[in-house]
This record gives C-alpha cells, sequence and structure tokens, in this order.
C-alpha cells in the first residue's frame, strides 16, 4: 500500500505552486485535455462510456486515451503527479488524499451506486464460518472494508491485520489489502477465504466456480457510493467551465448507461473495439444488466429485499449526509497507517469541504433534472445502513 509520506514528499511539490505559478503553467480556457485514470472495474463506468461514446468532445473538450491501473494506490499516485486528471476513486480514499496526504482536490460527483460484494469460497455458509481465516479489501480506505467490519461486527467477530497467512483466533478475522485484479486468483488458489470488492470480479469468481456472493455491499449501505469523480481543486478553481464540462459529459454517461446496459457491458469488455477492461461481455453483463438479482432474493443473500435495488445503478449526485455518514464510519473502522488526521475531521464541515456540488446540479438540471435519476428535488437523504 502507498504510504502516507509518499504523498506529501517530491511527488507532491509541483501541484502546490504559487497563485502566480499555477495560473502561468495551467492550460487556457478549456485546451486542458482530459486524462483518464482507471481500474479495471465497472464503478469506472461513467469516465469509459463518457470517453467511449466521445461525450467528453461533445462538450468541447479534448479526451487522450484512458490509462488503465492495477492499484488504487498507483492511481492516486497517478492523479497527485498530474500523470491524470481525472479519476474515479474509493470515496474514504478521498479523506485520506485531502486531509491525510493534504492534496487538494474535490469530489464533483459519484460514479455509480452500489456495485460490490463479499464473496466467498464456495465452503463457507454465512459470515460467522470466516472465523479463524484471512479476507482481502482492496484498499484500507475503502467502502469495503468499513462494510466488511461492520458485517463482521455484527457476528461477534473482530477484525484484525496481520500477514496473510498468520495464525488468528476462532474469533478473528484478518484482513489484507490486495489489488482487484489479483484476488479472483488468490480466491481460486485458497490463499484467502474470501474478498469484498468491485465488480465484476465477483461476478467473475461465481461464472468460474471458485467463489459465491455472502453479501451484496448496497444489502448493507442502501445505495451507497463506493467510487466518485475526483478532480484536482486548482482545475476546479483555476477551470470551473473545464471542471462543468467535464462533469456533464459523466452525467450524460451515466443516464445513457441505465437506458443502455448491454450495450455499455460489451463497451467494457475485452471484445468492445476499445478493450478498456480484460473482462468479457458476459461477466459485465451479469453485473451491468442483471437479471438474476430476484434469485438472490430468494436464496436469502440479499436480506432487504424491499430496497428494491440493482447490483449496480448509476446516479451521480453525492449527498451531504453520505458523506458525514462516511466520516463517522471510517472513524470506527480498523485501518493500517497514520490515522491521526481523522479525529480532528468534522462530519459537516467534510461534506462541504470535500464535495462541490455546483458543478452536478447544473449537468443534471440540463438532462432533465433530478427525477431522471430518481433523486429528491431537494437532493436530500437519509442514510440507510443494517449489517
Amino acid at each position: 500500500m502507498l504510504r502516507l509520506s509518499a504523498l506529501t514528499g517530491a511527488a507532491v511539490a509541483a501541484p502546490f505552486l504559487s497563485a502566480g505559478d499555477a495560473r502561468a503553467q495551467a492550460f487556457k480556457g478549456d485546451d486542458q485535455p482530459v486524462k483518464i485514470g482507471y481500474l479495471p472495474i465497472t464503478d469506472a463506468t461513467p469516465l469509459l462510456v463518457a470517453h467511449g461514446r466521445g461525450l467528453f468532445e461533445k462538450e468541447g473538450l479534448k479526451a487522450e486515451a484512458p490509462r488503465l491501473f492495477r492499484s488504487w494506490a498507483q492511481i492516486v499516485e497517478a492523479f497527485v503527479s498530474g500523470q491524470v486528471n481525472v479519476v474515479h476513486l474509493l470515496t474514504p480514499a478521498t479523506l485520506w488524499v485531502r486531509y491525510g496526504a493534504k492534496f487538494p482536490a474535490k469530489i464533483v460527483a459519484w460514479n455509480h451506486i452500489n456495485g460490490s460484494a463479499l464473496t466467498v469460497l464456495p465452503e463457507i455458509g454465512q459470515v460467522a464460518d470466516l472465523g479463524g481465516r484471512t479476507v482481502a479489501v482492496p484498499f484500507w480506505y475503502s467502502i469495503h472494508n468499513i462494510l466488511l467490519q461492520d458485517v463482521l461486527r455484527k457476528e461477534g467477530l473482530t477484525a484484525v491485520t496481520r500477514a496473510r497467512g498468520a495464525t488468528v483466533g476462532p474469533k478473528e478475522v484478518n484482513l489484507v489489502v490486495l489489488a482487484p485484479a489479483e484476488m479472483v486468483s488468490a480466491l481460486a488458489a485458497k490463499s484467502i477465504a474470501g474478498f469484498i470488492v468491485a465488480e465484476p470480479f465477483n461476478a467473475a469468481a461465481e461464472i468460474a466456480g471458485v467463489g459465491k456472493v455472502l453479501r451484496f455491499s448496497g444489502d448493507v449501505w442502501k445505495d451507497h457510493a463506493c467510487c466518485v469523480t475526483f478532480l484536482a481543486e486548482r482545475d476546479v478553481a483555476e477551470k470551473p467551465e473545464w471542471a462543468q464540462r467535464v462533469t456533464s459529459a459523466i452525467v450524460k454517461a451515466q443516464l445513457w448507461t441505465r437506458g443502455n446496459r448491454l450495450e455499455t457491458a460489451t463497451l467494457l469488455s475485452n471484445a468492445g473495439e476499445r478493450r478498456y477492461t480484460p473482462h468479457p461481455p458476459q461477466t459485465l453483463a451479469k453485473v451491468l444488466a442483471a437479471t438474476d438479482y430476484a434469485d438472490y432474493e430468494q436464496r436469502g443473500i440479499v436480506q432487504h429485499k424491499g430496497w428494491a435495488q440493482r447490483r449496480i445503478d448509476f446516479q451521480p449526485y453525492p449527498y451531504a449526509s453520505y458523506t458525514e455518514q462516511l466520516v463517522r464510519a471510517i472513524k470506527a473502522t480498523k485501518v493500517e497507517g497514520d490515522t491521526a488526521f481523522l479525529d480532528a475531521l468534522d462530519p459537516k464541515f467534510v461534506a462541504s469541504d470535500l464535495v462541490d456540488t455546483r458543478f452536478v446540479r447544473k449537468a443534471i438540471d440540463s438532462v432533465g433534472g433530478p427525477q431522471v435519476f430518481g433523486v429528491p428535488a431537494d437532493y436530500t437523504r437519509r442514510e440507510t445502513i443494517a449489517a
């Protein structure tokens, strides 16, 4: 995992220019190209659909070929160093970047809702069976780590962080960080008993017969955001029209995806023209165009049938209530590294300081208003969490 010190040294010296130097070095107007950084997961869908369908160009922007990364540490490094300027990032990781590493950046939109699951070995029958075993998370600062620990606590299990293969007690679950792309093979080799991660790796494990979904993340925290669109604050402040156009393209990509799920699966797949991800269309379709969610409900895997959710869905507005609850939740979650910065975070302050909703509100209005995405007209909601 990337150390916080790696984000506070030379790698971030360049972004902290004086105002005059920054203006001198900045691109004029909207000439700055969109440089996307992404992981090969469905959380990146809006960014990749916006690129693949030429939506950035339709907003008057130039867009380079997106850069694929294999781990969250890599994508953070590339973002902080300026190699990419539009990324999808784990929501808790944005707290770490802005307040832990002190790199100024803003959430401008959610990328999706739900879209993750806890997948385990076929012989694991219930959460309690994970006692004494190892489970992988993609990053300490992830909604996956937060929700997994909630689920474990409900079953009387304690999360610990030791080396993979270390001995743990029968009421302990050892958490380790693995890159998403490594999780299915690790499960197949039985070096871990399970993992919690974004799709389509849960679907891939199911299709390969090496794992089964034990719980969907959206069945723990209703319509939660896993990944968000993250922009450097200098781009938001100095190039607001550029930031608006980027956000508008992403919102339009989400709206298109909601009505074209199978086409989206093909576009993102290894059979698509651009081969954005290494996943076959059928794996992505199992997630994006899921028709078997009712079966999970019948088998008791989905515990909250009344929540009427999809395996993954798309809604770009970043609710303040979610950000506030996220801050409270991460403070109660075991993570590795220096977490002293979390103690000083006030949930309401973070919701206004970390998130900039100006661009997404305007973008949503341009496509028909909040009702198009099922968002309340007043842009508020109450968070529902039931581990």
